[in-house]
């Protein structure tokens, strides 16, 4: 081969590879749409994860905001009609909508290992990855106090009960007998792995019952969560059960609001991909990387909610606007976790409407 030929030969592949790298750098990006919750939260999970994995993989993802249910996801499955890639769903929806068949399926067994290698079945924390979803968030149910008006200040979840020792009203969800019904229990001294297969049994239900019945006389309703709070700022009551990030969040602008992390309730928000996507590949190398040990640590530095995946909690470091330290106010972090209890929504979903009745009759006797 001539010296000449050899030239050519050089100058048209790098012509090749110049018109190549011009077309990936000047080529429709590919879209991906990411559904999520409005707020600090998608504002967190943007920083976190939509945004460097759109750099990293050369991808539009675009956000969309929902507040909860499954009306659209449905419709999409039943006109094959896909606006929605990935899902950020509560746990409960996500099983809800495996069991009706709306979310594609995925091995978690294939998700990457830990940034440490841990392998990804033993890096997540446990009910984060079913048959169709993979976690990503976990937030608790607290208990938050009104720290100037109680002395000494409660620390357990049975001084929620103690109305002698700590007067006042009891803020409680109305909505549903879930965390309630685990709260009484808990509160009552029944040991967590006994929790489900006691609520299995009348005699468990009416323990439960019972116990919350004990404060009947003191319990006020809340129906949404940024309410709960506004129980104690109105003085209608001194302790309500409350989600973490609302409690943080009042912590934050200086209101004077405890909270006590004893038998806190944790649940999951995960990610899963509509049956029939098109684009499932793509969504799934978006979860691969959200759900990742350092996109879940930044995250988790946006806003008080922990990572599913253990390895990430070494990762947590300051939120970026504030300085603030955010390990201390994460539910899975250590020193908060240590009573924690993971509800089962898979339970809920098999049980119930057997305990939807009694919890009916029990509102209806409480004002």
């Amino acid at each position: 081969m001539s010296k000449r030929t050899i030239i050519l030969l050089v100058i048209a592949t790098l012509a090749i590879a110049v018109a190549a790298a011009l077309w990936w750098l000047t080529r429709p990006l590919p879209v991906l749409t990411v559904t999520t919750w409005p707020g600090p939260y998608a504002r967190a999970q943007a920083n976190a994860m939509f945004h460097p994995f759109g750099e990293e993989a050369r991808v539009d993802v675009r956000e969309a905001e929902y507040d909860g249910g499954l009306e659209h996801l449905r419709d999409e499955v039943r006109t094959r009609n896909y606006d929605w890639d990935v899902i950020d769903l509560e746990l409960a929806d996500a099983v809800r909508a495996c069991s009706e068949g709306l979310l594609a399926r995925i091995d978690a067994r294939a998700l990457p290992a830990a940034a440490n290698g841990v392998a990804a079945r033993a890096d997540f924390l446990p009910f984060a990855n079913g048959p169709c979803w993979v976690g990503s968030a976990v937030y608790g149910q607290v208990i938050a106090y009104a720290s100037t008006r109680l002395a000494p200040h409660p620390l357990l979840a049975q001084d929620f009960f103690d109305l002698k020792k700590f007067p006042g009203g009891r803020g409680l969800r109305r909505g549903s007998p879930k965390l309630n019904l685990e709260l009484a229990l808990l509160a009552d001294g029944v040991p967590p792995e006994n929790i489900y297969p006691l609520l299995e049994t009348s005699a468990g239900v009416d323990r439960a019952l019972a116990k919350l019945a004990s404060i009947r006389d003191s319990i006020v309703w809340w129906s949404r969560a940024p309410d709960a709070l506004g129980l104690l700022e109105d003085r209608r009551a001194t302790m309500t059960t409350a989600f973490n990030g609302d409690v943080f969040d009042a912590q934050v602008h200086g209101r004077h609001i405890g909270v006590i992390w004893n038998d806190q309730l944790d649940e999951l928000d995960v990610f899963g991909i509509p049956k029939g996507d098109p684009r499932r590949d793509l969504s799934l190398a978006f979860i691969e990387y959200a759900t990742g040990t350092k996109p879940l640590a930044r995250a988790a530095e946006w806003l008080p909610y922990g990572p599913a995946r253990r390895s990430a909690l070494a990762f947590v470091g300051k939120n970026p606007e504030t300085g603030m330290r955010m390990l201390p106010y994460l539910p899975t972090a250590p020193a908060n976790a240590a009573t924690a209890f993971a509800v089962d929504d898979v339970w809920w979903l098999r049980h119930g409407h057997d305990i939807a009745p009694a919890w009916e009759a029990f509102l209806n006797r409480t004002r």
